[in-house]
């Protein structure tokens, strides 16, 4: 069955979805909205509800970004394990998947408090594994400048293998809660750590028993050469950026192909590339959609957007202009840079008609139409070996969700490739995803 999620953000994954007419007033830091997101998400059986997160405000040496507040700058949001533990109170299937980096974190802690969210929500609980693509996190915590890509994923990898050892340390019968005996767990069923490493050394064991889905559920979304390892190595969920269906089926065989290495099968991961969602009861009705939010877009505005998704200052450039070739290595999303740059040469746009089409799809793929139309695109991409499902970008809060659930849900589901029901007690069973067993550390416990 075809893997589904979309964002918590209320603003809508355009950058001027908030000045829609439709669009919700009143988003900055509210619950209410977040709740009806994720209802209206359940109702639709969706697997995943993603909260993107970040250690900084954001842009404010871009007067024109900061004012305007795109989606992924975040200057007031909810801590995300806050809000989701909110959320799984308001919820009872659908997964809860935020960001956590590992570069400006804790092992202890981060697996900590993704214990405590599984238990919370009754095994929904899924982690975005990421090194941190904003420098400016950095000086946060105490660090003049980012650190370097090759130290982070490093870091990420050590990290990781922690929080799984952390997630290990009880067994699933430790806590006996014996009210005859008075034994209130088994001293036997708990392991510490004792990691010594080049970047952590943590001890454990971790004070919250062993998560119901094993470890959370396990994502990320880097498609560098670093990125793809750390993925092929740890990640049960990859986002992935694809602008057309060959790239899209390339990444697919290539990263798959690298699980083999690391002991695992293809079916072991699920691969999720972003789709932005113009949906209309009509084409017209879709077209309409799109073509009001690009008139929102001054030019000004769309430049320094796609100066930011690029890392790379375009306001120099004529905006009418050949978008210039993107070049040299940088920290952050290289993903969206390269796909952006590639797009851009190939079909020889402008500055302009570059930014108008990133803009309105955020970089990532486009599906625009009537229900029928963007199911079929949907099936396309699924049944070609492209993807395993989407992480569904939604324009307009609240309209766009509710139509996908309401229009294109049921159209997925008569064609047999998404679900009817939610199935399986937790996010992994219901992702089709193994449970991971317990690793034991001591060979004499590992043989009882």
């Amino acid at each position: 069955m075809m893997t589904l999620m979309t964002s918590l953000i209320g603003l809508g994954s355009h950058l001027a979805g908030w000045r829609h007419k439709d669009a919700w007033s009143g988003t900055c830091m509210n619950l209410d909205h977040a709740i009806h997101i994720a209802k209206t998400a359940e109702r639709g059986k969706l697997d995943m509800l993603f909260l993107a997160d970040g250690n900084a405000v954001r842009q404010m040496d871009k007067p024109i970004l900061f004012a305007s507040n795109s989606r992924s700058d975040r200057p007031a949001v909810f801590e995300p394990f806050t809000l989701l533990a909110a959320l799984s109170q308001h919820t009872d299937k659908i997964g809860l998947f935020c960001t956590a980096t590992t570069t400006y974190d804790e092992p202890y802690l981060l697996a900590r408090r993704f214990a405590s969210l599984d238990h919370l929500s009754k095994g929904r609980a899924c982690w975005n594994i990421v090194t941190g693509s904003y420098a400016g996190d950095s000086v946060n915590f105490g660090r003049a400048k980012h650190v370097p890509r090759a130290e982070r994923y490093e870091r990420a990898r050590e990290f990781v293998e922690i929080c799984k050892g952390l997630w290990d340390s009880w067994a699933e019968d430790a806590f006996l809660e014996d009210k005859a005996t008075g034994r209130f767990l088994d001293p036997a069923k708990v392991q510490r750590l004792d990691h010594v490493g080049k970047h952590f050394s943590v001890q454990g064991p971790l004070n919250v028993a062993r998560p119901i889905q094993g470890w959370p559920v396990l994502a990320s979304a880097g498609q560098s050469e670093a990125g793809m390892e750390l993925a092929a190595e740890h990640a049960e969920a990859v986002f992935s950026v694809a602008l057309t269906k060959p790239e899209a089926q390339e990444f697919y065989a290539n990263l798959k192909g690298r699980l083999g290495k690391y002991g695992r099968a293809p079916e072991d991961l699920r691969i999720l590339p972003g789709a932005t969602l113009y949906i209309g009861r009509t084409e017209a009705e879709a077209d309409e959609l799109y073509e009001e939010l690009q008139e929102l877009i001054l030019p000004e505005l769309g430049v320094e957007y796609l100066s930011k998704f690029c890392e790379e200052d375009l306001t120099g450039y004529p905006v009418d202009g050949p978008m210039p070739v993107l070049s040299g290595e940088v920290d952050g999303m290289v993903s969206y840079r390269n796909a952006i740059s590639e797009m851009a040469q190939r079909e020889g746009l402008t500055v302009r008609q570059t930014y108008q089409r990133v803009v309105p799809s955020i970089g990532h793929v486009l599906f625009k139409g009537t229900p029928v139309q963007i199911a079929d695109q949907m099936e396309d991409w699924y049944r070609s070996g492209a993807c395993d499902g989407f992480n569904c970008d939604m324009p307009v809060q609240p309209r766009c969700l509710e139509d996908f659930v309401n229009l294109v849900v049921p159209e997925l589901q008569k064609r047999g490739i998404f679900r009817r029901e939610y199935e399986g007690a937790t996010l992994r069973e219901r992702m089709g995803l193994k449970r991971p067993p317990r690793r034991v550390r001591d060979a004499r416990l590992a043989a009882e």
